[in-house]
């Protein structure tokens, strides 16, 4: 990539510059180079109009490095973010069979987790539990956080390199079933999943995505749902990891949050839980196994101001670190896909 080596040529030949021109590219570390990240090489470069006119390269770019960060461009408000999404990938989309809690703050942006400030979000590919999930992700920070508050992020490549290949075999021909219950007082009500208080339409939208429903006593709700834990990438064609066995684990929980829900629940009432498609249970081991290929791919970086994170879903995962508040991270979800095999 060409790189405009002063500013006093910018000025002078401002009308000959190419749109990769006023972008620079580096790496958080010399040792990886996972994100890539993307910044202005001259003053006044506006994010929206620059990926609106490079959207072809930005794909390309985010099929080989799988994350970008875009950073010091001054994007400073919601509105900003939700242009520069269209502008890359066309409009947000709406948060949808939702399973964890996020306040909409405008349009179809929403804040990233409402988790409390001291608990961390272990890794995941967003909505990998889904029928339909987004091919894109986007997180947009209006305000780090006092302390901590890192979104580590991770290459599905790698943590698909990492599990041996007899526990890959093995989720490949049984599958994933996911348990989800509703009303029991923790976690999400179905009203706020299936944005709707009609239990018709949750029967409907569960009956077209082949999830089986089991209404319990004072409207509460049991969901069981089969898919794959290893799904083909659109446009690369990679067999890719992508699922929630290890993120709806209860053994993946932090101790004192898992200990109290063993506590107060059977195992069949836990708000989620994960098994082998077959109902069998899925061997701690394969679970540490698991956990670990996660963690030990993560790359952290402090956020900025203003930066504009955008992840391809299927070969990213991103997490959470516990944090001092105040701290503000949007986030914003685009491309709809539900693959063939689901």
């Amino acid at each position: 990539m060409t790189k405009i080596e002063s500013i006093g040529f910018v000025r002078r030949k401002a009308v000959n510059i190419s749109t990769e021109e006023l972008i620079k590219t580096e790496f958080l570390k010399s040792d990886t180079n996972f994100p890539l990240v993307i910044k202005p090489s001259v003053k006044g470069v506006n994010l929206q109009d620059w990926a609106k006119n490079n959207r072809e390269y930005l794909k390309s770019e985010l099929l080989k490095y799988a994350a970008i960060l875009f950073r010091d461009f001054k994007v400073n408000s919601i509105e900003e973010f939700e242009q520069i999404i269209a502008a890359i990938c066309g409009e947000a989309l709406e948060y949808r069979y939702r399973a964890s809690p996020r306040t909409q703050v405008g349009g179809r942006i929403y804040t990233s987790t409402d988790y409390p400030a001291d608990q961390s979000i272990f890794p995941h590919n967003e909505h990998a539990y889904s029928p339909t999930f987004p091919l894109k992700i986007f997180f947009f920070c209006v305000s780090p956080a006092a302390e901590g508050g890192e979104t580590p992020i991770g290459s599905c490549r790698k943590v698909f390199e990492r599990i041996d290949p007899k526990i890959r075999d093995r989720f490949i021909e049984k599958q994933v079933m996911y348990m989800r219950n509703f009303g029991d007082g923790f976690g999400l009500p179905w009203q706020t999943v299936f944005q709707t208080t009609d239990k018709t339409k949750v029967e409907e939208y569960c009956q077209s995505n082949r999830i089986e429903v089991e209404w319990k006593a004072n409207n509460r709700l049991r969901t069981r749902q089969v898919g794959p834990a290893v799904l083909k990438h659109p446009q690369t064609g990679e067999m890719v990891w992508f699922n929630h066995a290890t993120f709806f684990h209860v053994s993946t929980l932090e101790p004192t949050i898992r200990e109290s829900l063993l506590k107060s629940l059977p195992e069949e009432d836990l708000p989620t839980n994960t098994y082998y498609g077959d109902g069998s249970a899925i061997e701690p081991s394969v679970l540490a196994e698991l956990r670990a290929a996660y963690q030990e791919e993560m790359v952290t970086f402090s956020w900025q101001k203003g930066d504009v994170l955008m992840l391809d879903n299927m070969l990213s995962i991103h997490a959470r670190q516990p944090f001092v508040p105040p701290r503000k991270i949007l986030v914003g979800m685009a491309e709809p896909y539900t693959p063939q095999s689901i």
